[in-house]
């Protein structure tokens, strides 16, 4: 064979080395492409379960200050509702029930619970045992927390009587100023400090079962609104003689 014939011959094998070579990368970018999509989608999946989670613990907009790098949350409001509500004869009931059958009672419950605070604009912010606590007012634009915490507090009187179970339900609301944060590292909590809070608390243990335990702000914040009873003066702790209203309904 011819010189030039040997050099076309090896020039057509290096170019079908080079073609293969080619190919080969390509099938390897195709692949790495394909395995970046679906690594970017798994993350996306992750990151979406992840922010889920936290919004079963913490308000969306709490959670978006965190996603965008705050480490320390902590809020004044002027004019919060807080509502505190407690189960009457749970632990007789407990006692008597299945413990599946007892949480089955209770997720139902403050399922209910849930959804009135989402109809109603109420932030949920935790449960204890059988008590549950709801403010309003902790978002910008909410210009009525006295009624959306009225009107969660009776969906959660009828939701406890229509159970139709031996417990009963009291709950206490009052309005005022109070400090939100979060605390925590490893488990988030997303909590409320002040007087307004203590005073909710106070009303809610000192309420007849099956009655909305109201203080006098919030009595004047929902005249004329909702019917209201006179209770007088009761002693609530830390507090001393202070005059409360029941909250009867819409008037």
């Amino acid at each position: 064979m011819a010189e030039p014939d040997r050099e076309v011959l090896r020039l057509s094998r290096r170019i079908r080395r080079l073609e293969e070579t080619l190919s080969q990368v390509e099938s390897i970018r195709d692949t790495n492409m394909r395995l970046q999509d679906r690594l970017m989608a798994d993350l996306a999946a992750e990151r979406a379960r992840s922010r889920d989670l936290l919004l079963n613990v913490l308000p969306e907009d709490i959670v978006a200050r965190l996603d965008a790098g705050e480490t320390r949350i902590a809020d004044r409001h002027e004019r919060v509702a807080v509502l505190f509500s407690d189960l009457v004869g749970f632990t007789g009931i407990a006692a008597r029930l299945a413990p599946a059958d007892l949480v089955e009672k209770l997720d139902r419950l403050f399922s209910t619970f849930d959804a009135a605070c989402a109809k109603h604009g109420m932030e949920k912010i935790k449960t204890i045992g059988d008590a549950y606590m709801a403010a309003a007012g902790l978002r910008p634009g909410e210009a009525d927390p006295c009624a959306a915490a009225a009107a969660v507090g009776l969906e959660i009187v009828r939701a406890v009587q229509a159970t139709g179970d031996d417990w009963g339900m009291r709950v206490g609301i009052h309005v005022g100023p109070v400090v939100a944060g979060v605390i925590g590292r490893h488990k988030f909590a997303y909590d409320l400090w002040g007087d307004s809070v203590n005073v909710a608390s106070r009303l809610e243990a000192t309420a007849e079962s099956g009655r909305i335990h109201v203080s006098a702000d919030v009595a004047e914040a929902l005249h004329g609104r909702y019917r209201l009873e006179p209770r007088g003066m009761v002693e609530l702790k830390g507090k001393g003689p202070t005059e409360t209203f029941y909250l009867l309904g819409p008037a």
